[in-house]
């Protein structure tokens, strides 16, 4: 008998099983880290549920803490959470990017030339631009953050040196890879009404959700919006009329709320509804307290989450694109038009179908967690959707029911962060890389709608 041929270890071929993998042995290094005696103040180490949680909640930079940031861990400790936070937010934006490379490489000849002229700022056949690209782009905003905000702290505090830069370089690392991590146990409401440390950090959220594509044609094309590409223009084109509404729509609400923007100078409560608005977009940030907001406020956040932010961005939630392909499709469903045409340009079927994929799919992982959680605690179903919401987009804010939940729903939670931050992108990348051509056609039939 011929002897068998040795089997071939099996080798991942989907980038986007690599990207889930990574992710998740990432995970369970920064769990053993903080599971460590030497990263938690005083005697004895975390508990397993707190490192885990912690753990995903830096690298999928999502900002949920079931224990108190700096009173909790040890300076090692922070250091791990910090450089989770920034591996999660630099590796999402690369990972992001470089499927957006493997699924070009795989379309076919016309639309990959499609494809390439829709990106004229982003060389999609070059993976060494892509990673130098991230490493600059986030090294330049990280670095200005962290100079205002330090600077702000030695002026207008009188902080140590030491203690101003550290707390500079840590909210700058945090803010521009929306992890929502802080140093203080109120998260930034000690500056509620300062706009020289919050509108820093808004500013690096705000390009942390946009995107490495769109910042890298920013940056080459600023003055010449008319070369833009479609997936810049419909970003930006959604990202800043979601960011006025949310700042109009929360500033008003909480207007008169004692316990939000009330008790605030007047000048200082559109400052305070911007930041809460920007942090919708999953930098996780709070001035405020989310726990006294009115309800209207949490639905209306509830939405801005979940849309969240701009593809390959360090941003969660289904992305501005997906949301804004779905709204126009269904505007042009309305008005009878045969195509999706956006900025003169038409939209593939396959493409919108892809965004419905992906909406849909999200909406269904946050219905099922909503009800596990709410079948696990009992606790009221506005309050429930707000914090699954969170976790999924992976914003971090949080209704007040996080540190209420056993450990098996913390679990849960965590679980939904892992799910929310690769998801999406993952998703994505697979229906574009699943492409397939039929070679016969059903008779077509039409089913009763509405």
């Amino acid at each position: 008998m011929e002897a068998k041929a040795p089997r071939r270890p099996r080798v991942l071929r989907h980038p986007a099983q690599v990207v889930a993998l990574g992710f998740a042995a990432a995970v369970a290094v920064g769990t053993a880290l903080l599971w460590l005696p030497p990263a938690r103040r005083g005697e004895g180490s975390a508990t397993f549920v707190e490192a885990l949680f912690t753990a995903v909640s830096a690298l999928c930079v999502t900002g949920h803490v079931v224990v108190d940031t700096r009173e909790h861990w040890s300076s090692l400790g922070l250091v791990v959470i910090l450089a989770l936070a920034q591996v999660g937010g630099f590796g999402i934006m690369t990972s992001a990017s470089l499927l957006g490379v493997f699924a070009s490489r795989r379309l076919g000849l016309r639309s990959r030339m499609l494809t390439a002229t829709e990106s004229r700022g982003f060389d999609l056949g070059d993976v060494r631009t892509v990673l130098l690209g991230v490493v600059r782009v986030s090294v330049v905003v990280e670095l200005v953050t962290a100079v205002l905000l330090t600077l702000r702290l030695l002026v207008g505090y009188d902080r140590p040196v030491a203690s101003a830069l550290w707390e500079g370089v840590f909210l700058a690392v945090s803010s521009f890879n929306n992890a929502g991590f802080a140093l203080r146990s109120g998260s930034m409401t000690d500056f509620v009404s300062d706009p020289w440390m919050c509108l820093p950090v808004v500013g690096a959220s705000f390009l942390g959700a946009l995107g490495f594509p769109v910042l890298l044609e920013l940056r080459k094309q600023f003055r010449a919006p008319k070369l833009w590409s479609l997936h810049t223009k419909l970003t930006l084109a959604t990202t800043i009329p979601l960011l006025v509404v949310g700042t109009f729509f929360l500033t008003v609400n909480e207007w008169r709320n004692p316990a939000t923007l009330g008790h605030l100078d007047w000048w200082a409560r559109p400052l305070a509804g911007l930041f809460q608005a920007a942090a919708t977009r999953s930098s996780g940030f709070n001035s405020i307290d989310v726990t006294q907001m009115n309800g209207g406020s949490w639905l209306v956040m509830d939405v801005l989450m979940f849309i969240g932010g701009g593809s390959a961005s360090t941003a969660g939630g289904i992305k501005v694109t997906t949301f804004a392909l779905l709204a126009v499709a269904v505007l042009a469903e309305f008005r009878g038009e045969p195509t999706v045409t956006l900025f003169h340009r038409k939209v593939a079927d396959r493409v919108v179908r892809q965004a419905l994929t992906v909406a849909l799919a999200s909406l269904g992982v946050v219905v099922v967690a909503t009800t596990v959680l709410v079948e696990m605690t009992g606790a009221p179903l506005d309050q429930v959707v707000f914090e699954v919401v969170s976790s999924f987009a992976t914003v971090g804010l949080s209704s007040g029911l996080l540190l209420q939940l056993p450990d098996t729903g913390q679990v849960v939670l965590a679980l939904l962060m892992f799910l929310g931050r690769i998801g999406p992108i993952t998703l994505g990348a697979a229906l574009a890389l699943r492409e397939r051509t039929r070679l016969y056609e059903y008779p077509e039939g039409r089913p009763i709608i509405g």
